[in-house]
């Protein structure tokens, strides 16, 4: 089995969100199956490199207008790799793909991962609304991360036959485990933040952190930010303006062990989205696996069903930061029930969100789907 993966970015340039879905179905793969990735946001000339042993080739940017990259070869540079592919896997929402989609053979098949609808820029949106549902209605299958993606989703709607839920994973043996090394690091950083509460994800609008730093002011805890974006300077300003930039450090983007050491100190992982962009939290899940409990979001996607309000996590109003600042505060004094959600997380993220049983379900899409096309093929 060829497969194909289509995105707009990949590691090293962004870690996390998408490209680390794409990660997590493309390493360690089983015998007789191959992947490889095609992206557009890597500036310069088309190049070519291999990330963990997994061939990635990008198309070239000229830059970027409105998050889309300017990529005038990326369409025809999928329609060529398309030719060595069994599965074409889309992960959407990528605009440039749903373009070449229209030249794909009819023998290849076609997996749409949609990770969320496109937010705002409606002019935008609705000029490109006729590709995306031409290449849903060319998909074979509409792999989405929760059932409430569907019902929120005008597009998916259309097509609910062909859409099936498969949750994220994520690889829980190595959020879970701490070397000596980690072990000592995250120990320290318990002593230095006693009341230590972590957030990660881009500095970008639909994260929420504005209303996190305003849920943080007249808070006894320290928040470390973890991730960089185009918001740094003004949450930086925000927070000297709230009075809390002494109990906030802007931590940047981190290895992903740095990341680890913080899961295991920290009291607990806040996501304060704010928007349906926040279409899962797959850091929620490497919480989860470090035992560290949740404060989410009661958005209309799968954010909320992932940690569980009073089983894995709190969940607060959206935007609502009296809401957010009394969760974070429960947690924070309440040592008891941190420790008992953070215990439920842990069993949580074991039964439901392992990378090899995340990894089988979508292999099982993609071969039913290739089993079709070549059934198609000899009709």
């Amino acid at each position: 089995m060829q497969i194909l993966h289509a995105y707009k970015v990949y590691r090293p340039e962004v870690e996390g969100g998408i490209p680390e879905v794409i990660a997590n179905l493309t390493t360690a793969e089983p015998s007789g199956q191959s992947s490889s990735i095609l992206v557009a946001r890597m500036r310069g000339f088309p190049h070519n490199f291999v990330v963990d042993g997994i061939p990635v080739a990008a198309s070239g940017s000229l830059g970027t207008v409105m998050s889309m990259p300017i990529a005038p070869f990326y369409p025809l540079s999928l329609l060529r790799q398309s030719f060595r592919s069994d599965v074409v896997v889309h992960h959407s929402p990528f605009p440039l793909t749903d373009l070449a989609i229209a030249g794909l053979r009819a023998r290849t098949a076609l997996i749409v991962h949609w990770h969320a609808d496109i937010l705002g820029r409606d002019g935008l949106k609705a000029a490109l609304m006729p590709f995306i549902r031409r290449s849903l209605a060319r998909a074979d299958r509409i792999i989405v991360s929760h059932p409430a993606m569907i019902d929120a989703s005008e597009s998916l709607q259309l097509v609910r036959e062909k859409c099936v839920a498969i949750p994220y994973g994520a690889d829980l043996e190595f959020w879970s485990e701490l070397s000596f090394e980690n072990q000592a690091a995250a120990a320290d950083l318990r002593r230095r933040f006693p009341r230590l509460i972590l957030s990660i994800g881009r500095l970008v609008p639909y994260k929420g952190y504005p209303v996190l730093l305003h849920a943080l002011k007249g808070m006894n805890a320290h928040l470390i930010i973890v991730g960089d974006g185009p918001l740094l300077a003004s949450l930086k300003n925000l927070a000297r303006e709230l009075g809390v930039a002494d109990r906030v450090t802007f931590a940047g983007r981190l290895p992903r062990d740095r990341i680890k050491e913080l899961l295991h100190a920290a009291r607990m992982l806040t996501l304060a989205s704010v928007s349906s962009a926040e279409a899962f939290g797959l850091v929620q899940i490497e919480a989860m696996a470090a035992g560290c409990p949740v404060v989410n979001t009661d958005l209309p996607t799968a954010v909320p069903f992932i940690a569980r309000h009073e089983l894995e996590g709190l969940t607060v109003a959206q935007g609502d930061a009296d809401q957010l600042r009394a969760a974070m505060g429960r947690l924070l004094d309440d040592e008891g029930l941190a420790e008992a959600l953070g215990r439920a997380a842990r069993v949580r993220a074991r039964q439901e969100f392992g990378i090899n049983t995340f990894r089988e379900r979508n292999f099982t899409v993609y071969r039913e789907a290739i089993a079709y096309r070549n059934e198609l093929s000899r009709k």
